[in-house]
């Protein structure tokens, strides 16, 4: 049975999520666990966990990679490290622990073995994790879309601080707002603090309208969500996506919009009642990738959505 299956069938995603996870996996590649994460469905700790379980075989934690020896990194050669996504973290004695993307690759942990001279002990990891540590500690550079994944799990194991003095500020801000445009224009204004280039988008039907940007101009774009798209994506799974703007028949009009294909963006709904009545897009540029306080804007659009169903309460109050 394969993984995703498996997955399925202990209840941690439905067989909706496994194909959206499948068809994902198609246009960006990477393994499937990379893609069930990406999508927001499980974290990145819930599906190491399982992995665990599912190899019978003990995964490696963050804070084991964070310090290697170079003694020990020396242990596997780049050139192995990278045919076999693999990293030495720790000797012991006769023993070498080494994080690998396949654990249960008997031939490699037989080369691993013969080459280091030490009985292998193998460890289940993240493609991600394993991406990164190749890149830090053997130079090996991961594609732009690892390093935007990643730097969003690193940014949400941060907490906001939220009784800062600025974001108590903001939430007054958004408290004191007297309609829609007010909640707009400084919804966008505080998401310039965190991304170059802002758009708000405003959710009709199959539609979605430009209504308020930053470093772009979305007014009077309108662009269709029944192809396959990120604003689709978004409005069906009603949760964020973060990733390139790809090239495909449902992106063509936000591509024109952006003057080309950013590698790294971000996209939230905003929703009441997890209906999504507006989308906030986000980036750095074509050629950038966001920096690492994203949290921030989940945080305001959090608070933007609670202003935006405060105005339709007053007004159902008025209309009694």
């Amino acid at each position: 049975m394969k993984l995703g299956e498996v997955l399925v069938k202990e209840g941690l995603i439905t067989k909706e999520h496994l194909r959206l996870a499948l068809e994902r996996q198609v246009i960006f590649g990477g393994r499937i666990g990379t893609n069930i994460v990406e999508l927001g469905i499980l974290t990145e700790d819930e599906f190491t966990k399982f992995l665990s379980r599912y190899l019978k075989i003990p995964v490696v934690e963050s804070s084991q990679l964070a310090g290697i020896e170079e003694e020990t990194i020396a242990s596997i050669s780049r050139d192995m490290a990278e045919k076999y996504k693999a990293i030495p973290f720790k000797k012991e004695k006769n023993r070498l622990h080494v994080a690998m993307l396949d654990p249960k690759d008997i031939g490699a942990v037989d080369e691993f073995r013969f080459t280091s001279g030490y009985d292998i002990i193998p460890y289940a990891a993240s493609e991600l994790r394993i991406l990164y540590a190749l890149e830090k500690y053997y130079g090996i550079k991961r594609d732009l879309r690892y390093i935007s994944i990643f730097d969003r799990f690193e940014e949400e194991e941060k907490k906001v601080v939220t009784g800062s003095d600025d974001l108590k500020k903001v939430k007054e801000a958004f408290a004191d707002v007297k309609d829609k445009e007010e909640i707009a224009g400084l919804l966008i204004s505080e998401a310039q603090k965190a991304a170059k280039r802002v758009a708000l988008f405003i959710v009709k039907g199959n539609n979605v309208s430009g209504w308020k940007s930053k470093g772009i101009s979305a007014e009077g774009v309108d662009i269709n969500t029944t192809l396959p798209s990120i604003f689709n994506e978004v409005l069906a799974r009603k949760a964020y996506y973060r990733g390139p703007v790809l090239k495909v028949p449902g992106n063509e009009e936000l591509i024109k919009m952006l003057s080309g294909t950013p590698q790294d963006s971000l996209t939230i709904p905003i929703n009441i009642r997890e209906r999504a009545i507006a989308l906030l897009y986000a980036d750095n540029g074509n050629s950038s990738v966001l920096d690492a306080n994203l949290n921030y804007l989940n945080t305001i659009v959090s608070i933007a959505s609670i202003a935006f169903e405060i105005l339709i309460l007053r007004k159902k109050i008025m209309d009694i």
